[in-house]
């Protein structure tokens, strides 16, 4: 297979990159191979310090905003005079608000008082009456409110929610769902307040892992309303503060389009999809479960697609060997030509509101949860997940648990 073939090309590759990592290291960015850099007449991505700077994008020119210009000295400063309330504590209230206030920013967090994520808070160090306090009280207590709630519970509780949203305070999200998506949410952005987005591109818990590591996860920022005239400047400030690596601007209606469009597409729908029909080939064919399995998602996993993220997918194609590249330059197209429309129609269906719509009534639904334990537990069920776990249980590192 690919990976195996390829090891022999990787191996000869990594000492020339060991030898480029350094140098690209200094410049701030993933190591890439020397090999692959870019030709010296071209306009090199990495040319200034960072910070604020204009990149080329695969021939489109894009700003991106680093936590350099906002180190924490100056962070602290800007938003010492600030209380910034975290509505919710789910993955992505839990990692932002423990990542603002282990950079030293005064915090609150807004849940309903003794519920399973007033309990989580607490076991984490959160204080009631200190630090905790119910929807309302933290949402009127705070002048920068972080509207984390699910997209369901964002329109529920928005009628609560509205009456402390004053003027000159700042109404923070991490998706433009509830503003994009109005007509469905009756979220509407209140007069004189700022309307900022930064949106991880990843979980709460990653974004919480990487901080802690020192990392930063990629963020993208819009502004929807700008009543002070700083609404921009903060946003990047509070971008850096949630522990991001790097920020890029996007709108509201884009960030929740490409947003709903990748997790149903090859984040996790398409992929799922993928897996699934090429191991139940496999199995139709005779293979067994550990070869399906790891054939399918063991190495795409485990070995060729962090390649890809560290490397890029033509490094990947240039390091295997020539029957894997063959094969794979003949048929991507084919998966291409068979994928386009269906990404099309999914496209659409997100833009018209036909996928906000379905996601909210279906979590509007009483029995949403045990539903959703049902569509969980066949997913958990089926083979190829089955196979999946007796195979990771045999990886060295998790032989000893």
């Amino acid at each position: 297979m690919a990976s195996r073939a390829a090891s022999r090309s990787i191996a000869r590759a990594a000492a020339s990159a060991a030898r480029s990592t350094l140098a690209v290291r200094a410049l701030g960015v993933a190591p890439r191979f020397a090999a692959r850099a870019a030709p010296a007449t071209t306009t090199s991505a990495f040319q200034q310090i960072r910070g604020l700077k204009t990149l080329n994008f695969g021939g489109s020119q894009e700003k991106v905003y680093e936590r350099a210009d906002w180190p924490k000295e100056k962070l602290l400063d800007y938003f010492k005079n600030d209380t910034i309330a975290v509505l919710g504590y789910g993955p992505q209230g839990h990692g932002q608000g423990l990542n603002l206030r282990d950079n030293g920013l005064n915090v609150i967090v807004g849940v309903r008082k003794d519920g399973r994520s007033w309990k989580k808070a607490v076991a984490e160090g959160w204080v009631p009456g200190k630090n905790l306090f119910t929807i309302e009280e933290a949402a009127n207590k705070g002048n920068i409110v972080f509207n984390l709630l699910s997209d369901a519970a964002q329109r529920d509780l928005w009628p609560t929610i509205k009456p402390f949203i004053t003027p000159g305070k700042t109404l923070y999200f991490s998706h433009g769902f509830a503003i994009t998506y109005k007509h469905q949410t009756h979220v509407e952005a209140p007069k004189g307040v700022d309307v900022v987005l930064c949106a991880p591109k990843g979980s709460g818990t990653t974004l919480r892992t990487l901080f802690l590591e020192g990392k930063g996860l990629n963020s993208s920022i819009a502004v929807f309303q700008d009543a002070s005239g700083h609404a921009h400047e903060r946003v990047v400030a509070l971008g850096v503060a949630i522990g991001s690596g790097y920020l890029y601007e996007t709108t509201f209606a884009k960030e929740v389009y490409s947003d709903l469009f990748g997790e149903r597409g090859v984040l996790m729908g398409a992929i799922n999809g993928l897996f699934r029909a090429q191991y139940d080939v496999l199995r139709a064919q005779g293979h067994s479960p550990s070869e399906a399995f790891n054939e399918t998602v063991e190495e795409a996993t485990q070995s060729l697609f962090p390649l890809i993220g560290a490397n890029g997918m033509d490094w990947m194609y240039a390091n295997c060997s020539v029957t894997a590249q063959r094969g794979a330059l003949d048929w991507h197209q084919k998966f291409y030509d068979a994928s386009l429309p269906v990404f099309q129609d999914l496209y659409k269906s997100v833009k018209d509101g036909t996928e906000s719509q379905r996601a909210l009534d279906k979590n509007s639904q009483a029995d949403y949860r045990e539903s959703l334990e049902k569509e969980l537990k066949e997913l958990r069920d089926a083979e190829i997940w089955r196979a999946g776990e007796t195979v990771r249980n045999l990886r060295p590192e998790n032989a000893k648990k």
